[in-house]
């Protein structure tokens, strides 16, 4: 037998010995942005995981079940979370503002017999036909309250076995940046082994508070703030959503002292107007996805708060790559192999590229422990993703002289025009340099002569003006003539997912569209 960190380690096992060694230690505090926090301690988070066990083994939940969660950031979440993995069940967590039409797929893809959703999203948790519809708070209709259910249950532990470190305990499907998500299975051991990489890596110990403000139906919040905290003992500080104008203040209030971040909810705390801020700010705020240099200097000059980028995806479990903790690092890079990950930077045929030279990522795990077990009811996909153990994440990266790497495009973003290679990203970049550029995304659409034409998407700054000839001229005098671009399309938004990434099948849609209509 190979054994692993995560040998024999479960959810349950960690959060039982947190709460005899810290009972009365904060796990969860949870904080509505415009309410009263409300505080669990490790011994109350676990009793109150036992009673929403038995809440759900009344109502017929047994091990291998699907249950759908439509939720926003609650403590609800969590309990069901922590009390699905104590019976053997599985959640898959779902965007609340996700269209009838996806609800109805991740229901029946998932093969979910359970839903939770909040009071206002009822009658769409009834469309979906599933056997029991949960809310969180009063009951609605057919539908059943999860606090009643959990009030009348037990809080000793359930009588049902726990679950194996190799058993799973969510799908997690991908954030749609395609048409359509796969859904990645997650073990017990998968999430010990993201909470131990992240802590050991990022320096968490018991005396942290991670502040959580992006959406749990994602990995970032699961794997990167809670199961680092839960691993070491440490808090967790966690907002209902993101607000930029309350951030530093909800930060200071509870002495929070490491945030998870991306680009979109950064850009969107620089944008707000410069004030004294609290004397209290965390001491480390891990990020993902790029910002523009000036970005960077201005976030150091107006919050001080040190940045460290990381590299990560629902797929692998931790940062197969991410900048050090010590010593000098780069934010605009991706940084160094990690610890626990062996990695490689390959062409299309498999054969690493040298330094310089862009070329898929790929990362070395075990299935189930470093890597996602698979993707469900997905083999072909499974076998594509991960072969002879190494995960093809898609992403195209660089390797630069001192040994650290940047992101260079998601390898589908990459635009063949007239025989060369166009890094989407690169273009972006140069977009985002423009004084009156807010934000830009570029793809390649089809042209009868070159393969694809470049075309540029532009939020502009509020207040600013700018003409496509000007964005054109602007890029022209900065890149290589066949990386201009030739279409530019202002829009007051960019179609983004829940974590901010930009839906480029989208925008190609809407281009095919409005060709096929002209």
């Amino acid at each position: 037998m190979t054994l692993t960190i995560s040998h024999r380690r479960t959810l349950n096992r960690e959060l039982e010995e947190r709460a005899q060694l810290h009972p009365v230690k904060p796990f969860l505090i949870f904080q509505p942005v415009d309410d009263a926090p409300l505080t669990f301690s490790y011994a109350d988070f676990a009793a109150q995981v036992n009673r929403t066990a038995n809440a759900l083994l009344s109502l017929d939940v047994r091990p291998t079940d699907k249950l759908l969660l439509v939720l926003a950031n609650c403590p609800e979440f969590l309990l069901l979370w922590f009390a699905a993995a104590r019976i053997g069940a599985v959640i898959v967590p779902v965007n609340p503002l996700s269209s009838d039409a996806e609800l109805q797929y991740l229901a029946s893809h998932s093969e979910a017999m359970l839903v939770v959703v909040h009071a206002a999203d009822v009658a769409r948790g009834e469309r979906l036909g599933l056997r029991h519809v949960v809310v969180c708070g009063k009951a609605v209709g057919q539908a059943r309250s999860l606090s009643d259910l959990v009030m009348e249950a037990s809080a000793q532990a359930p009588p049902v076995a726990s679950a194996g470190s190799e058993d799973e305990v969510a799908i997690l499907y991908t954030s749609g940046t395609t048409s359509r998500p796969k859904g990645c299975l997650i073990t017990h051991a998968n999430y010990i082994h993201a909470g131990e990489a992240v802590a050991q890596h990022a320096g968490v110990g018991p005396e942290d508070r991670n502040l959580v403000v992006l959406p749990y139906f994602h990995g970032n919040a699961q794997y990167y703030s809670t199961m680092s905290a839960l691993v070491v003992g440490a808090s967790l500080v966690v907002t209902d959503r993101f607000s930029a104008s309350r951030f530093w203040d909800i930060a200071a209030r509870h002495q929070a002292t490491i945030a998870s971040l991306f680009a979109a909810p950064m850009r969107m705390l620089l944008a707000q107007p410069e004030a004294p801020l609290p004397e209290h700010r965390p001491r480390l705020a891990f990020f993902a996805q790029s910002l523009t240099r000036a970005q960077l200097e201005e976030w150091q000059h107006r919050f001080g708060v040190p940045l460290l980028q990381i590299y990560g995806m629902t797929e692998q479990l931790g940062w197969p790559m991410a900048n050090p903790l010590h010593g000098l690092r780069d934010n605009m890079s991706i940084g160094r192999p990690t610890l626990p990950f062996r990695c490689r930077v390959v062409d299309e045929h498999g054969l690493e590229v040298a330094p310089g030279n862009p070329g898929q990522l790929l990362v070395h795990g075990v299935p189930g422990v470093s890597l996602m077990r698979g993707y469900f009811k997905n083999p072909e996909a499974t076998t594509d993703a991960i072969r002879d153990g190494w995960l093809w994440t898609g992403d195209n990266v660089r390797e630069r002289e001192d040994g650290l790497f940047e992101f260079v495009d998601r390898a589908k973003d990459m635009i063949k025009r007239a025989g060369e290679n166009v890094a989407a990203s690169e273009v972006e970049a140069v977009l985002k340099d423009h004084p009156a550029v807010f934000d830009a995304a570029v793809i390649g659409v089809p042209d009868p002569m070159r393969d694809e034409a470049i075309k540029a998407y532009i939020v502009v700054r509020e207040g600013r003006q700018v003409t496509a000839e000007e964005l054109i001229a602007w890029c022209a005098s900065r890149l290589a003539k066949f990386r201009v671009p030739e279409l530019v399309e202002f829009r007051p938004e960019l179609p983004r997912t829940s974590v901010g990434k930009i839906q480029k099948h989208l925008l190609r849609a809407e281009h095919q569209q409005s060709v096929l209509s002209a």
